[in-house]
């Protein structure tokens, strides 16, 4: 994967980590190396009577030499610290892989999401159109039936039987009332209704548009943060699939549990350390023996006139030399083997602690794992059914004009059932990277 790779490259805390490795390699040749020597040069400013001359300077040379071992020892705990430097190296790349695969599915997640919600918000346009279709027809087809109820024949006969009613005293008039404002009762009814139903779907559509952009707005945060982990401008494109797919994992899950523990770079940089804290306890002892110096001191001698001794008169005296510490206050050396002592016990600590915590996350993305795929299989099925009754209800709604509120509960169904597929395979996804991140696998293919 590219973007796994500009990680690799680019990612600050990779990058700081391998910088911390290489500064440990030069550790190495610093514990290696013999103290410097000591070179030490006095000058009288009077020359010194001496008996063959005049000893005008004092020049002297000592190299010390620590107990056999000590340097050895100390390499190999630098060698040591730098290998556990390397594994901390390799598990924070590691884990920036995982989170840039972890912030790509959220991002396919969320396009994806974008993506089903504008096609739903297509669907309901549809039925706000056919809707609107048919309430204008309803309308205009109501009013025929008022208008012969109007006509000239009908008024008159109203007229004369409201008169023959009125000569004859009858005041139950009623009835011809009732039947003369029946007509426009059903009408009302069906105009309402339709009217109501547009106003339904409107209201739907505004829930759906304020969703895909609070989803977009969503996208832009997950965008930046993907290319900071790339260490990219925040603005900087991200090329995404036009569909997100399922990964599969290539491992069995017995294999990931059996070389998590051995592959970890978190356990093998405290092994590493475990080790060093070895190699340090033995130098450590070794520092309480003496060290050796051995070197020289060359006397710089002038003629004298008047010296006794003329043979010996300006000549040069040189005395090899040796020095050897004392290391007789015991407490600094003991405290520092019990020092190493305890730091061995936390290392073990941590090693088992970690080891724990190991294992804690591979059953925490196993079940993640497990649970996506169940629900892969599981939302498939229903956003499929989903669908097929929406059809249904389409045609029938566009057919009768009735069951609005069928359509619009399956629709929302079906928006769910897909949604949560999408999320399904976002997860099914995270959890597969997760697992091969406990493996300690690169994920570069």
């Amino acid at each position: 994967m590219v973007y796994l790779e500009l990680a690799a490259k680019n990612n600050p805390s990779v990058q700081q980590k391998f910088a911390e490795y290489q500064a440990a390699l030069q550790k190495v040749p610093q514990v290696g190396s013999l103290p410097d020597p000591e070179l030490n040069v006095g000058v009288f400013l009077s020359p010194m009577e001496l008996v063959a001359g005049k000893q005008v300077a004092d020049i002297r040379l000592m190299q010390m030499f620590p107990w056999f071992g000590v340097l050895k020892n100390a390499k190999d705990e630098m060698s040591l610290m730098a290998k556990a430097k390397f594994e901390s190296f390799r598990e924070t790349k590691l884990q920036v892989f995982y989170d840039v695969q972890r912030t790509w599915n959220e991002l396919q997640k969320v396009q994806q999401s974008i993506l089903i919600n504008e096609k739903n918000l297509e669907i309901l346009h549809s039925l706000e159109r056919l809707s609107l279709v048919k309430f204008k027809a309803g309308s205009s087809g109501g009013g025929s039936p008022s208008g012969s109820s109007g006509s000239p024949g009908n008024s008159a006969s109203a007229q004369s039987s409201s008169g023959m009613n009125t000569m004859g005293g009858n005041s139950g008039n009623s009835a011809p009332t009732t039947s003369a404002a029946m007509p426009a009762s059903p009408m009302a009814a069906s105009g309402g209704s339709g009217l109501a139903d547009i106003y339904r779907i409107q209201m739907e559509t505004g829930e759906l548009e304020n969703n895909i952009a609070l989803l977009k707005n969503q996208e832009q945060t997950i965008a930046v943060r993907f290319n900071k982990y790339l260490n990219r401008p925040s603005k900087t494109l991200v090329t995404l699939p036009g569909k997100l797919k399922a990964d599969s994992l290539t491992y069995s899950l017995s294999a990931v549990s059996d070389s998590m523990l051995s592959q970890s770079p978190m356990l093998g940089m405290l092994d590493y350390e475990q080790q060093s804290l070895e190699a340090r306890k033995t130098m450590v002892t070794k520092m309480g023996y003496p060290m050796v110096g051995l070197g020289m001191n060359y006397s710089l001698i002038g003629k004298d006139p008047l010296a006794m001794a003329p043979d010996m008169n300006g000549k040069d005296m040189i005395m090899p030399m040796v020095t050897v510490t004392l290391p007789i206050y015991r407490k600094k050396y003991k405290a520092m083997r019990e020092e190493v002592e305890l730091m061995k016990t936390a290392n073990k600590q941590g090693y088992q602690a970690t080891a724990n915590a190991l294992q804690t996350e591979y059953y925490e993305a196993l079940q993640l794992f497990q649970d996506a795929k169940r629900r892969m299989k599981l939302y498939e099925n229903q956003y499929d059914l989903a669908e097929r009754s929406l059809n249904i209800l389409q045609k029938s709604f566009a057919v009768s004009g009735t069951g609005l509120t069928d359509v619009l509960r399956i629709r929302q169904q079906a928006l769910d059932y897909e949604l949560k597929k999408i999320e399904a395979i976002s997860d099914n996804n995270t959890a597969i990277a997760w697992l091969k991140r406990l493996m300690a696998c690169s994920q570069i293919q």
